[in-house]
């Protein structure tokens, strides 16, 4: 896999970056992992509701094709998009986007803190009372919360064409956090959203780059 540590780009050409290169790539086209940061925007998935942009005030709103609903890109997010031919790779979608989220848990536990999954909502979520806890959690009843308790410290996102995978996942490491205020994030209001920083993580956005790329590269390797 090619890695490209890209720095700080606008979310729309790399957007349509990403589309050429999926348009354009044959099958001896090497995958690639890019790795980038964003300036503050709103992005809305295929499924987004404008019901759940609430205050975009300055923040441009781009509209995408990835999967999911409105979510927010800023300084100190490491935002990382794979690159990937499945069928060759050998794995399908539910599993890729598995993989995904296992490399952000990954990343978590070592940086010494515990991600944890949601049934139905893809991202990985922290325990905002002990993020450093490695309690599982318990399955919420149908008439709970499932967010209870919950912080979301990683977004996903994914766009699947003729077996190639854009667009990816978003890994929070020391941003400004009062956008996701102006959103329902990915569609559920009231969603505490949280990074590295706020849960006693102390990391450089390159050092926390370089973990995540790390678990990102071991874990889509076919």
């Amino acid at each position: 896999m090619d890695i490209h540590r890209l720095g700080r780009l606008e979310y729309l050409p790399t957007f349509e970056a990403m589309q050429d290169f999926t348009a354009q790539r044959g099958a001896q086209s090497p995958d690639q992992l890019w790795v980038c940061e964003h300036p503050p925007v709103f992005t809305q998935g295929l499924a987004g509701k404008a019901e759940h942009l609430l205050l975009p005030g300055n923040i441009p709103v781009v509209a995408s094709n990835r999967g999911g609903q409105v979510t927010y890109h800023g300084p100190g997010q490491v935002v990382a998009y794979p690159l990937i031919d499945l069928q060759r790779a050998g794995y399908y979608v539910k599993e890729y986007v598995f993989r995904l989220e296992e490399a952000v848990i990954r990343t978590l536990s070592e940086l010494g803190a515990t991600g944890h999954r949601v049934r139905g909502a893809p991202g990985i979520y922290v325990r905002l009372d002990d993020p450093f806890s490695h309690a599982r959690l318990n399955p919420a009843q149908p008439d709970e919360d499932p967010f209870k308790g919950l912080g979301k410290i990683a977004a996903l996102g994914i766009k699947v064409s003729r077996h190639c995978t854009y667009h990816g996942l978003a890994l929070n490491v020391a941003m400004d956090l009062a956008p996701y205020s102006r959103i329902n994030p990915c569609g559920y209001a009231g969603l505490p959203t949280v990074d590295l920083s706020t849960i006693g993580v102390s990391i450089t956005w390159d050092e926390a780059a370089d973990v995540l790329t790390r678990h990102l590269c071991a874990l889509l390797t076919p």
